[in-house]
């Protein structure tokens, strides 16, 4: 699985193409408000969980990313925690496409025109980076969550463009304790078709805006977006567990991983 770097590697998308693309996008964007606002209330929750991947493969093909994805069948049917580093807005619908999850996201993301009330309807946790104290009310609404359903963090706080993996906050595994449910570490990375080499068209790293990272991706098609689901931290109560070791072992496998 190791890759080495390569910066913008797919030829420049011709400017028609990228209008064309553009048009896809927005119009895909339209219909999932819709969907969410006129047929999201009348739907249970396995409808729904069709709705959000068959939405989020639909985006992936626009953006003419393949998805693939290693150790499938290492997931639990019962809730879990799943731990992933952060490279990009895309990773959610990476995620989503392989298969739906309740994520936690920065409080900034609720603010993000159109993709952040989304975000509110799906059910997403936001959470205020920095506070401890705001962090401790999350942890709580994730335990909850957890009895019933799984749920999807970024431990690092912030996203990267997928060189290295930042180590991992630990608050967050505080839940997966709480619930009594294991942890399973999440490696994702972007891939140039063409080479096979890590691609950083996706990565969505200082002050860049959301339009400014659709841009480079449309501008740098043809990727595979690969998710590796590695071996669980187990379930989370016993002598000796804490949220320490846990964000450390998920980093550390991550890391091995990628």
């Amino acid at each position: 699985m190791k890759k080495l770097s390569q910066n913008h590697n797919a030829i420049d998308t011709p400017k028609i193409i990228r209008v064309w693309i553009w048009t896809q996008i927005w119009v895909h964007v339209i219909c999932g408000v819709c969907t969410l606002s006129f047929i999201f209330p009348f739907l249970d929750y396995r409808n729904k969980d069709q709705k959000i991947q068959d939405w989020s493969k639909r985006l992936l093909k626009i953006f003419n990313i393949k998805l693939v994805v290693h150790g499938a069948d290492l997931l639990e049917s019962v809730p879990h925690l799943i731990a992933s580093n952060h490279i990009s807005w895309l990773d959610i619908h990476v995620i989503n496409a392989f298969r739906p999850i309740r994520f936690v996201a920065k409080s900034e993301v609720r603010g993000w025109p159109i993709f952040g009330w989304m975000a509110m309807q799906l059910g997403t946790v936001f959470i205020q980076r920095g506070s401890t104290r705001h962090a401790r009310q999350v942890v709580g609404q994730m335990a909850e969550v957890l009895k019933t359903e799984s749920i999807c963090i970024f431990p690092e706080g912030t996203s990267t463009t997928g060189v290295t993996v930042l180590p991992f906050k630990p608050n967050l595994f505080e839940s997966a304790i709480a619930a009594n449910v294991p942890a399973f570490p999440l490696a994702i990375s972007y891939l140039s078709k063409a080479s096979g080499l890590r691609s950083e068209s996706t990565a969505f790293i200082g002050d860049m805006g959301l339009l400014e990272s659709m841009s480079n991706i449309i501008k740098n098609r043809s990727l595979i977006a690969q998710i590796t689901i590695l071996s669980p931290f187990p379930s989370a109560q016993g002598a000796g567990i804490d949220r320490k070791k846990m964000a450390a072992y998920c980093q550390e496998s991550i890391a091995k991983a990628l």
